[in-house]
């Protein structure tokens, strides 16, 4: 079936973590932590499981598809998790959840793939170009979620617009997710025209706002998912680019092909999955706040957030550990960029199916919190340059900002 050896340990891990999620929960094991802790793990890996899936996907209908299918369905866990706090009336827990995972990426994952990139590597140079058009479209993307918050907490007539902030929350999301529907005939066109995987970030460069947002979907699927467990993978494009033999060869072990079948089974499977393990997941949230004496806005920022992309996000330190550079900025500034392109929009319009009435609304903290982390990270990476040291600070102001909604 084209399994190997990695896949098969993922799959088998998986399979019982989700297990004893469910023995758990059902059995009301462990009192309140343990099986939120155990949920926590199971839905980190079925995360996991579907970026390999996605990334199977490639491997039949080629690195821009896959960008399109990863930016559609690579946020699965996280999505239902956000649904079903959603369900529980957990707002706080929702809207956090959202911000939490734009901040554990630009400041947690890209300082830790600075620090330890910047310790073996010394400091590391990236492309301007793609440094300046990530960071254009991080920027726009975080301005338009912001955009209903600032609306109703400084309009001139805010009492009025708060009436509106369901509306106005739909429209700017059917006009994100329209951003991205328009990237897609460019994702899939370059497939078409041959370009390699190796390529897709240099395209990046050279188009406008929606090729942008495609062509760093494709370099994350290229670059291989966290999942995989294959580094060995993500650092093949690398090398040839170089035009490096030997590298190439060392890189060259590449996971052996799934059935188109196969994958679809699997994502459909895993996808399933995710939904179960993240009801529990959310049932066991609340006991366990209520133990260990933490917020819902901690909750969401935090360990939500990290559960449903610690995994993913891997691979990024993993491609910075090896030199490359490029892909892991790619890498992991492309998952905010699905979250304020496809999955806040979503949320939004799903959540009537839910009972529920998410808007695109911020408290004022998350706002500040959210200006700040884009605006520094744009700063540190506009220079084209990394080194250990902004690592660090990366990961401090991520750190001070998580203490910080410790209490609410």
């Amino acid at each position: 079936m084209g399994f190997s050896r990695s896949d098969w340990r993922l799959m088998i891990v998986t399979v019982v973590a989700a297990a004893a999620a469910g023995i758990t929960y059902y059995g009301k094991i462990g009192g309140t932590v343990a099986p939120f802790v155990v949920a926590a793990i199971a839905l980190a890996l079925l995360a996991s499981l579907v970026g390999r899936s996605v990334e199977a996907l490639g491997d039949r209908l080629g690195a821009g598809a896959t960008g399109v299918v990863q930016s559609a369905l690579g946020n699965l866990p996280e999505l239902f998790v956000v649904l079903f706090a959603l369900q529980k009336k957990l707002y706080d827990v929702a809207t956090a959840t959202i911000v939490g995972s734009i901040l554990a990426n630009v400041l947690l994952v890209l300082g830790l793939a600075f620090l330890f990139g910047g310790i073996k590597n010394g400091p590391q140079k990236f492309g301007g170009d793609t440094a300046r058009t990530l960071s254009m479209l991080l920027t726009l993307s975080v301005a338009a979620l912001l955009v209903p918050s600032l609306t109703a907490a400084l309009g001139s007539h805010a009492t009025k617009a708060a009436l509106h902030e369901r509306n106005l929350s739909v429209v700017v999301s059917i006009l994100l997710l329209c951003l991205f529907v328009a990237s897609l005939p460019s994702a899939i066109k370059r497939q078409k025209t041959g370009e390699a995987p190796g390529t897709a970030e240099a395209a990046a460069t050279s188009g406008g706002v929606t090729t942008g947002v495609a062509a760093a979907a494709s370099v994350a699927a290229a670059s291989g998912s966290a999942a995989s467990g294959s580094a060995a993978n993500t650092a093949e494009p690398g090398a040839a680019d170089a035009g490096t033999a030997a590298e190439k060869s060392e890189g060259s072990s590449h996971q052996p092909s799934w059935p188109l079948a196969v994958a679809l089974t699997m994502l459909a499977v895993t996808g399933v999955g995710a939904a179960f393990v993240s009801d529990w997941f959310v049932a066991a949230l609340e006991p366990a706040m209520d133990s260990l004496g933490i917020s819902q806005a901690f909750a969401g920022l935090v360990i939500v957030a990290i559960a449903g992309n610690a995994v993913e996000n891997v691979v990024g330190i993993q491609l910075a550990l090896k030199n490359q550079s490029d892909y892991a900025l790619s890498v992991i500034l492309q998952s905010p960029l699905q979250i304020a392109l496809v999955v806040a929009p979503a949320l939004v319009l799903l959540s009537p199916l839910v009972g529920a009435s998410f808007t695109l609304v911020l408290s004022p903290l998350l706002i500040a919190v959210l200006i700040m982390a884009v605006v520094i990270t744009v700063l540190v990476v506009l220079d084209g340059e990394s080194n250990w040291l902004e690592g660090a600070t990366l990961m401090v102001l991520y750190g001070i900002i998580a203490t910080a909604f410790w209490w609410g």
